[in-house]
Order: C-alpha cells, then sequence, then structure tokens
C-alpha cells in the first residue's frame, strides 16, 4: 500500500466550469471548519465531505487524499500571505527600512487573526512537510526574503547577506508564531512595533557598516 504521506499533493483535476470551481471552493471552506473544530488528528474527507454537503466522490474527484486537502489549505495561506509581504517588500515608492517595519507588523497581525487556523495546520505539517510542493514553497519564501536583504545591504559581504537572510526567515517561519501565541490580541500590537524596531536597528547597524 501507497505510503499516504508521500503521495502527490498537487489537486487530482482542474475545476473547468464556474460550477466545478464553487465546489472546490465550498470543498476547502468545509475543509478549513473541519480542520479548526477537530484538530488534524480527526480531520477526515468523510467530515470534510459531510460539512460541504457532496458526496465524498466529489472530494476525491480534486483532492486525492486528505493530505491534498491540508496542503491545499496552507499552500493558499502561504501564498495569500506571500503576495501581501512581497507587495510591501518590493514597494520602490517606501525606503527599505519602512518596508520592512511595515512587513513585520503586517505579518504579525496576519498570523494572530488566524491563530485557531494556523495551529490547526502546525499540527497537520508533518503530513505533508517533507514533500516537493512543500519545500517549493518554502524556497519561494527564501527567495522573497532573500532579494529584498540583497537590495537594502547590496554592498555587504556574502556572509552578513546570509546571516541576515537566515535571521529573517526564522522571524518568518518561528519568532512570530512564538509572539502570536504567548500575545494577547490586545498586546500584539506591541510586541509587533518592538520586533519591528529590533529588525530595523539591526538593519540599520549592518547598512552602516557597509556604507
Amino acid at each position: 500500500m501507497p505510503d499516504e504521506k508521500n503521495t502527490i499533493l498537487s489537486k487530482r483535476r482542474r475545476p473547468k466550469q464556474a460550477r466545478s470551481t464553487q465546489l472546490v471552493e465550498d470543498i476547502l471552506t468545509a475543509a478549513a471548519h473541519v480542520l479548526r473544530e477537530q484538530g488534524a488528528h480527526r480531520f477526515t474527507t468523510a467530515r470534510v465531505a459531510e460539512r460541504a454537503g457532496v458526496s465524498i466522490g466529489s472530494v476525491y474527484q480534486y483532492f486525492p487524499n486528505k493530505n491534498a486537502l491540508l496542503f491545499r489549505l496552507q499552500s493558499d495561506e502561504w501564498v495569500q500571505t506571500s503576495t501581501v509581504l512581497r507587495s510591501i517588500l518590493q514597494d520602490p515608492t517606501q525606503p527599505p527600512l519602512d518596508r520592512l517595519r511595515t512587513a513585520i507588523r503586517t505579518f504579525v497581525r496576519s498570523e494572530k487573526a488566524e491563530t485557531d487556523l494556523r495551529k490547526a495546520l502546525s499540527q497537520a505539517a508533518p503530513l505533508y512537510g517533507d514533500t516537493a510542493e512543500a519545500r517549493q514553497l518554502l524556497a519561494d519564501g527564501h527567495a522573497m526574503v532573500g532579494s529584498f536583504v540583497e537590495e537594502m545591504l547590496a554592498n555587504a559581504p556574502p556572509e552578513k547577506h546570509r546571516l541576515a537572510v537566515g535571521i529573517l526567515a526564522i522571524f518568518f517561519e518561528k519568532i512570530a508564531e512564538s509572539i502570536c501565541d504567548r500575545a494577547d490580541t490586545e498586546d500584539v500590537n506591541l510586541y509587533s512595533d518592538a520586533m519591528a524596531d529590533m529588525f530595523c536597528g539591526y538593519f540599520s547597524k549592518l547598512r552602516s557598516d557597509v556604507s
């Protein structure tokens, strides 16, 4: 029997009509509800189908297994977040440090707003984390951060550049999550502002060192 964890996570087929597109959206909405309510360990395609009001066969038309559904939820969240961050970090009308500050504050606050879904997706991550699709999304995120750091520290030596990229990546992947888990909703703005101050101070020093 094939290992479901290593099964291809992409959709089985792509919707071509408006009705099919709506069906996929309904399935994904139901999947998000089930994941929030049941957690990753009780998440099943049968529960998703029941919540969506469709047959389980309809789910399998577009998603070959539950891992594909979970990964689609995660990848949609990653893509949405990356799109927002990219628009901030690549905004040529704003100075780099202002972009960095806005990106950090925006990211922390968006993570806090989706705490329940984020925690559930974190529980599910072992089911799809070691796959080519997941690795590609992670690599895309690192490339986005790397491009910004390259602009910010154009004259920095390679080791400084790698360190700065690594530190920012750790923030987006781990530190922001820890902040959201610890901070109350009313305090998250204070935490995000403090983190923005820290990173802007760090990058300001790096820029002055290589100027």
